[in-house]
Formats: structure tokens, sequence, C-alpha cells
């Protein structure tokens, strides 16, 4: 009977460790250390039966390590009339792997993929949140996902992140034998082949991937994480037929789609005629159709079925004064064509890498801009904005591989790359001394380029929202802000003026007679990166940019300097910092400028660039003395 008993509990036992197979105890500990995500479990496959049809499967486990992973305790998945969703299944578990909760059909949310601006987009998202509190736990999800209509395979990158580990991810790949296409994968990892019934299956995996800790300013995990690229070569979709054997192939199919000629209503034609009447250069013609687009048109975006690539006719968006990236560009190119200026669609990744020089496939890019080859210059032109000048590119368009649509098929070109003296802050600020002591501080600004980009939306927003943003940029103690003014002079460059003034009631610090004052006021680094060794990822800052600062203090009533730091110039391979302070007559001048260079580099090199940020970060807080003035 004892026997019986024995191995009835034994069984009982192996049946309850064979049901929990999602325990967190059963992770390696290797990968929980760090991890905020475990990828437990991900089947991806996708199947292949010609070029406009195909089906994805897609089975995912993941362990929400505690609150930090939370974001990726969803799922959501896109499609559109040419796809469809099926065989939803969800659950979650518990720590020890017991199921809480499966989930309905009705519990997933269908919805609408539109986005900000856009009204015309056939795009629809199947989602599912995983609500728990209680950390860890587990979610499972799977479904399927049919194409009718194909231009890209899906990609496999099974490492989401920072502190993300994956036990055991895999993605197979199954196409007809007959059928071409072709992949890119990273360094190292291997690629499996085998024929079966009529097709050719490929399989990449990986396991037991240990999480990455975060490294700041990282440039991307890709060059340490696995992931693998493919593209089909023919595809069909939406009555459309096109190849993707490479550049000229993807622009020959694009340039095809555009070449429906372009008419232009009348009223428009008189209206552009009377615009350039008088216009002495090609270039003063291009600005001034270009701000005539800017202030007769919106943008919203067009994703219905080949819309998605295809942009609306000239004349429509006349009529209708909107249209997205592809329709807006199409219209401006039209309006240069009618005062015969030669255009050329481009296609981008704003936002993306560069396009692969060698790699072609039409999910490397997301935008179109527009292209005017003149005889001596190209002038580039983003037709979505109401507000950048003519020929500026920000940083998500800038210095990067394109693809430039032509008549003879598409060709790889590379947008400007802005310098760091072109991505210019450039201040210049007062500040005096009351009886008092109290500051009265006046700031004038100038942001160039990049870092136009980055501030010039200020010029938009509610005066409460600017004072608060200002506000809580200025490290200044106890300020008291006075006015506040946004500026764009110059509507054709890329260059906005801040104006700011305010008070400061403790700006300088005492002891026994002598007053300190910290000479850099306005533009500080206050903290810097800690070290990390054995640092894996490739770096950089996102641009490259030169500050300019320039302080004149009026040395308060009643004191004199008795202590000013000696001239500081600290150069790298990352960049240039220099600061010096002066007297001239009852002033302290103090002067700063930073330079740093928009490169990326080897891990290996990033502790040097933290000594250069610590030397930098002490010398902006260096103090002068003041000392009372005897009697």
């Amino acid at each position: 009977m004892k026997k019986i008993i024995t191995t009835v509990l034994m069984f009982s036992s192996m049946h309850v460790a064979a049901q929990n197979p999602y325990d967190v105890d059963k992770i390696p500990a290797e990968l929980l250390t760090n991890a905020s995500v475990v990828l437990r479990l991900e089947q991806q496959t996708f199947d292949v039966r010609n070029a406009s049809h195909a089906t994805y499967t897609n089975k995912v486990v993941l362990t929400i390590v505690n609150k930090n992973g939370e974001d990726e305790s969803a799922m959501r998945e896109f499609y559109d009339k040419f796809s469809s969703i099926s065989s939803l299944r969800a659950s979650m578990y518990d720590a020890k792997g017991n199921k809480i909760k499966d989930y309905k059909l009705a519990d997933f949310k269908d919805r609408s993929a539109i986005s900000d601006g856009t009204i015309y987009d056939d795009g629809r998202l199947k989602e599912l949140d995983f609500l728990n509190a209680t950390y860890p736990y587990t979610i499972e999800y799977s479904y399927n996902k049919d194409y009718y209509g194909i231009t890209s395979y899906p990609s496999w990158s099974p490492v989401g992140s920072f502190n993300y580990a994956v036990e055991k991810s895999e993605y197979v790949f199954k196409i007809p034998e007959g059928m071409t296409f072709k992949y890119i994968k990273s360094p190292g990892l291997k690629t499996d082949s085998v024929k079966v019934k009529g097709k050719t299956e490929y399989k990449w995996s990986t396991v037991n991937f240990k999480p990455l800790d975060y490294e700041p300013l990282s440039a991307g995990i890709k060059n340490v994480s696995p992931w693998v690229m493919l593209a089909p070569n023919d595809f069909e979709y939406d009555s459309s037929v096109g190849n993707l054997e490479n550049w000229k192939n993807v622009g020959a199919w694009i340039y095809k789609l555009n070449s429906e000629p372009q008419i232009l209503p009348p009223a428009v034609k008189t209206r552009v005629a009377a615009l350039v009447s008088d216009a002495k250069t090609p270039k003063e013609k291009i600005k001034r159709l270009y701000n005539y687009l800017q202030g007769n048109t919106r943008y919203v975006s067009v994703q219905l079925g080949v819309g998605g690539f295809k942009p609306i006719n000239a004349d429509k968006v006349a009529a209708v004064n909107y249209g997205d990236c592809k329709a807006l560009s199409n219209y401006m190119k039209a309006l240069l064509n009618e005062v015969n200026i030669p255009s050329n669609l481009v296609v981008i990744g704003y936002d993306m890498p560069s396009m692969n020089p060698t790699f072609a496939s039409l999910n490397q890019a997301n935008h179109m801009i527009l292209c005017v080859p003149l005889q001596k210059d190209t002038v580039w032109l983003e037709c979505t904005s109401q507000h950048v000048p003519a020929g500026h590119l920000n940083g998500g368009c800038s210095d990067k591989n394109v693809l430039l649509v032509t008549a003879d098929g598409g060709k790889l070109v590379r947008t400007p790359i802005y310098r760091p003296e072109d991505n210019f802050q450039k201040r210049k600020t007062t500040v005096a001394f009351n009886d008092e002591g109290v500051a009265d501080i006046n700031m004038l600004t100038s942001y160039g380029d990049g870092q136009y980009d980055d501030c010039y939306y200020m010029q938009f927003l509610e005066p409460f929202e600017q004072r608060k943003r200002v506000i809580n940029g200025l490290n200044i103690p106890n300020l008291q802000l006075g006015t506040l003014k946004y500026d764009q002079p110059d509507k054709s460059v890329a260059v906005i003026n801040e104006s700011i003034s305010l008070k400061c009631p403790k700006l300088l610090t005492s002891g026994a007679d002598k007053l300190f004052l910290t000479l850099n006021l306005t533009n500080r680094k206050e903290s810097v990166p800690a070290k990390v060794e054995e640092r894996k990822t490739f770096f950089g800052v996102p641009y490259g940019y030169r500050d300019e600062d320039e302080i004149v203090y009026t040395i308060p009533k009643g004191y004199k300097v008795d202590f000013l730091p000696k001239e500081v110039v600290i150069e790298s391979e990352f960049g240039k910092y220099t600061a010096k302070a002066v007297m001239k007559d009852n002033t302290v001048i103090y002067t700063r400028t930073q330079t740093m260079l928009g490169k990326k580099y080897a891990p290996e090199k990033y502790n040097s660039l933290v000594d250069f940020y610590k030397k930098v970060y002490q010398a902006d807080k260096v103090k002068g003395v003041l000392a009372k003035v005897e009697q």
C-alpha cells in the first residue's frame, strides 16, 4: 500500500512539473540577472505560397520580471485589407507558472491604426494589454496572419532592448523552390536550410541570450544581438507587380506608380506664373513656390493599398489643400515643373538607418521628400512642414543614403550632412547686480540647423507652456522669469532666436568679506555618465554641434575682482572645450565654447569620453571671487 501511495505522489509531482513549464524558477539564473524581461519562447514561421500570398504564424511567451518590463506586456499586430489575423489566443501565468487567466476573443481590441494627422488609412490593429500588478508574471499569445499582397517579409530581431533576455527564439522561413529572395544577418548567426515538399525552409535561432546592461549614449544593440532582414525579389501587391533585386528596380517600380501626368488647375497655373514673374534665379523660384506650398496645404497621411506608395494626383491636392508626404512632394514637383525646373521624388527612411547599398527593400523607407538638382547646387525640400525653410532637412533625414526616383530607375544618393558649426547655439548674456545683490539677467540665444530643429516648435506653444519649459531648462536658482520671446527673423534660414529676461536674488554666495560667482551661469554640464567596463555597443551624440556662450557680469558696487580661474582648453577625439574669464573695466567677461563631433565610436573608447566629460563638468563649476574695495 505504501508503495502504491509513493508511486502516485511521484506521478502527481511529475505531472505538476510538466504542467508548469513557465515557472520563473526554471529560468537560468544568468538570464534573470539584470533582466526586466525574459523571452521564454518565440516561434515565428513565414510560409510563402507565391509572390502575393503567405501565412505568418507567431507564438510568444514572455516573463515580465519587474515594472521596468511593463511596456512589453502587450500583444499588437497590424493588418489591412491585404491581410487578416486569425486563431488569436492568449493566457497569463503567475510566478510559479500557474495559469491565472485565458483571454477570450472579445478581450482583444480591434481598432483603426490611424495615427495623428491621418484621415485616410485602411490599417487596423489587433491588440491586448496584459494587466498584472504582481511581478514576476508570464504572458503567452499566438496568432496567424494571412497575406493577400506582399511588399516585404518579416524581419527577426528577438532581443527587444537592453535588460532583455532570450531563453529561446527561432524564425523559420519557407519559400517555394524556383522563387528567389534575399537576406542579410548578424555576423556569426548560423543559417540552417532544408528542402521539404517543394519548398526550402530556412531557420535562424538563438538560445540563452543574456540581458545587456543599459549603456549610455548607445547607438543601438544591433552589433551585439542576433537579427535577420529578408526581402522578396519579385512581389505582387494591389494589382501591381514589381522587382526588388536592386535599388534601380525599386526606383523603377515607384517611378511607374507616379508616371501619370500631373495637371495643375488653371487657377494654380496663373498663381504660379505671378509668384515667379520677377524671380531672378531658379533658387528664388523654388523658395517662392515652396512658401506657396507651405501656406496653402497641410499634411495628412493617406495609406490605402498601393496608396501607401503612390501619391494623390496634383490636381486633387490643389482642390482639397492637403496630402501626405508623397502627395505634397508630388504636388511641389508639379509646381516646379510648371516653371521648367525639374525635380525628383526621394524615398527616405525618416529616423531610420541609411539604406543598405547592397540590400534593396521597401521596408527601409517610411517617408518621401523632393530633390531639386541645380547646375551648381542641390535643394532638398521637406514638403510636409509648414514652417521649415526651403533646403533644410532635419536630423531624421540628413546625412543618410536615400533613393532618388528617376526615369532610369532608382539611384542611391546621400542627403546633406550638417557640420558642428552649422548646428550651433550662440548665446550672449548680460548680468547686472543692484544694491541688494539681485541680478538682472538678459539672454539672447540663436539656434541653427540641428539645434533649430530641437527648439523651433517653442514658438508655437502657449505662453504658459513656453515659460514652464524655460524655467525647467535653466538651472538658475530662485529665478524669476520676466519676458520671453521667440522669433525667426528670416523664414528662409533655419535659425531661431530666443530672448529671455529674468531676475535672480541669490546668484552670489558669500563667505567672510568675499562673494563667490559661478562663472558659467547658462550652459553647464550638470552630470557625467558612469563608466562602463567591457562596454558592448557603439556610441555617439545624436549630432555634432557647437555651443558658444558669452556672459558679461557687471561687478557689484563696492567690489573688485579678487580671483579669476585660468583659461581652460580640453581637446579629445570627441570634441573641444574652451573657457576663459577676463576683466574689462568694471566687468568680468566669461566665454565658453564646446564643439562635439557627430561620429559613432567603438565601445572601447567610451570611458575616454567619460573622462572628457568629467573635465568639462569640473571646468563648468569654477568660480570667480570678488572682494570688497578697501575704503
